[in-house]
C-alpha cells in the first residue's frame, strides 16, 4: 500500500510531540514529589502544549475545518489548562482530577482522530494511545479521590507512555516511507 504525502508532515509532528514529551518527563522527574512553582508551570504547560499542537497538526493535515477532533481536544487542553492553573490554588487532588477529566476526553478526541487518519499509516499507535489516555483519566480519577496525596509524579507515566506512542507512530511512518522509496528506486 502507497504511503500518502502527508506522512512527512505526520513523522515529523510525531517525532517532534515525542521528542517535547520526553523533556517533559525529565523536567517532571528532576522537580520530584516537590510541590514547587516550577511543578506547578510543568502542570500547566502539558496540556497548554497539547492544545497548541493540535492546532498546528489540524492546520497543516488539510485545515481546521478538515480536523474536527482535533478541534475539539484543542479546546479542550486549552480549558484543561486554565483549570489546572485554577486547581493548583485548590489542591494536589483537584489537579489530577483535572487530568482525568482531560485524560478521558483528549483521549477520546485522539482515538477519533486516529480512527479518521487511519489509512494514514502507523495510526493504530494513536489510536491505542487515544484509549489508553481514556483509561488512565479513571485511574487519575479514582487516584484523585483517594487519600495519598497526588503530584506530578502520578502524571509521569502518563506522559511517557505518550511519548512512546508518538515515537512509534513516528519511526514506524518513517520506515514505511524509507521501504517505499526503496521500492520506487528499484522499479
Amino acid at each position: 500500500m502507497p504511503v500518502p504525502a502527508s506522512t512527512q508532515w505526520l513523522t515529523s509532528y510525531y517525532f517532534v510531540r515525542a521528542g517535547i514529551a520526553v523533556a517533559w518527563v525529565a523536567a517532571a522527574v528532576s522537580v520530584g514529589r516537590s510541590v514547587s512553582p516550577v511543578a506547578a508551570a510543568l502542570l500547566v504547560a502539558y496540556p497548554a502544549w497539547d492544545a497548541a499542537a493540535n492546532l498546528v497538526d489540524a492546520q497543516r493535515s488539510g485545515g481546521w475545518r478538515a480536523n474536527p477532533s482535533q478541534i475539539v481536544n484543542a479546546a479542550i487542553s486549552t480549558v484543561t489548562a486554565l483549570a489546572v492553573a485554577l486547581s493548583l490554588g485548590l489542591s494536589p487532588h483537584a489537579v489530577l482530577a483535572v487530568f482525568g477529566c482531560w485524560a478521558i476526553l483528549s483521549g477520546m478526541s485522539q482515538l477519533a482522530t486516529g480512527i479518521r487518519r487511519w489509512n494514514g499509516g502507523a495510526q493504530w499507535a494513536m489510536v491505542l494511545s487515544g484509549a489508553q489516555s481514556s483509561l488512565a483519566g479513571l485511574f487519575f480519577l479514582a487516584k484523585a479521590n483517594d487519600v495519598a496525596t497526588p503530584g506530578i509524579m502520578d502524571v509521569v507515566p502518563y506522559a511517557g507512555f505518550g511519548a512512546f506512542y508518538f515515537l512509534v507512530s513516528a519511526v514506524w511512518l518513517a520506515v514505511a516511507r524509507a521501504r517505499q522509496a526503496s521500492v520506487e528506486g528499484t522499479a
